[in-house]
């Protein structure tokens, strides 16, 4: 009976050992999970300083980038500010010289023409006591001739327009008649106006009548 009891004890002892040696495996492993789970406070200080130093890096690589585009603006500003001086500038002594041409550009002409007026005076001085009035138109000849001659010398041709086809860029058309001849229809048959250009372009439009 003594040996029975004993061996029970025994038992008792065993299974209370090995309860409590699974005990301290299990708390073993909690621990290691726990430890596994959540990083040593040195690795999570470490991680923190990097992100920290990243956010900063960023920051100056953003301040950096606004730094440079303000200073390509400020240039940008500038150029655009001096370009548009110069073009104001420019713009005011154009049209001064502009203004200088239009007021001055008459004054060589009519300063040609003046010798041509001249001329006019003396045949009317001479037409008042003019005895022969031959030597009247050939004097008045003489002026036209000049005249004709000196608008030709300013590039200014008189406009075709007598038995001409009827053109609108060169003749106005005062009225129209019956045409004489078949040929004529559509033709100029008259000219009331001569009609004068510079070149290409008519300073004044041949007055005349069409036949149709």
């Amino acid at each position: 009976m003594a040996s029975k009891d004993k061996k029970e004890e025994v038992l008792n002892e065993e299974e209370i050992k090995n309860t409590q040696e699974n005990k301290a495996e299990s708390i073993s492993e909690e621990k290691e999970e726990k430890q596994d789970t959540n990083p040593p406070k040195e690795e999570k200080k470490k991680s923190s300083k990097k992100k920290k130093s990243s956010a900063t890096s960023e920051l100056e690589k953003k301040d950096k980038e606004i730094e440079d585009l303000r200073y390509k603006m400020s240039e940008i500003n500038d150029k655009y500010m001096r370009l548009s001086a110069e073009f104001d500038n420019y713009r005011k002594r154009t049209l001064k010289e502009k203004s200088d041409l239009i007021k001055t550009a008459g004054c060589d002409v009519l300063a040609d023409v003046l010798p041509v007026v001249d001329d006019f005076e003396r045949a009317m001085i001479a037409m008042e006591n003019a005895e022969n009035i031959t030597a009247v138109k050939e004097g008045v000849n003489l002026i036209f001739n000049k005249f004709s001659e000196f608008i030709k010398s300013k590039g200014i041709v008189e406009i075709e327009a007598l038995n001409m086809d009827f053109d609108t860029d060169m003749h106005e058309a005062l009225t129209k008649i019956p045409a004489h001849e078949e040929n004529l229809k559509g033709k100029v048959v008259d000219v009331i106006q001569k009609g004068y250009k510079i070149e290409e372009k008519v300073i004044r439009y041949a007055k005349v009548v069409v036949g149709e």
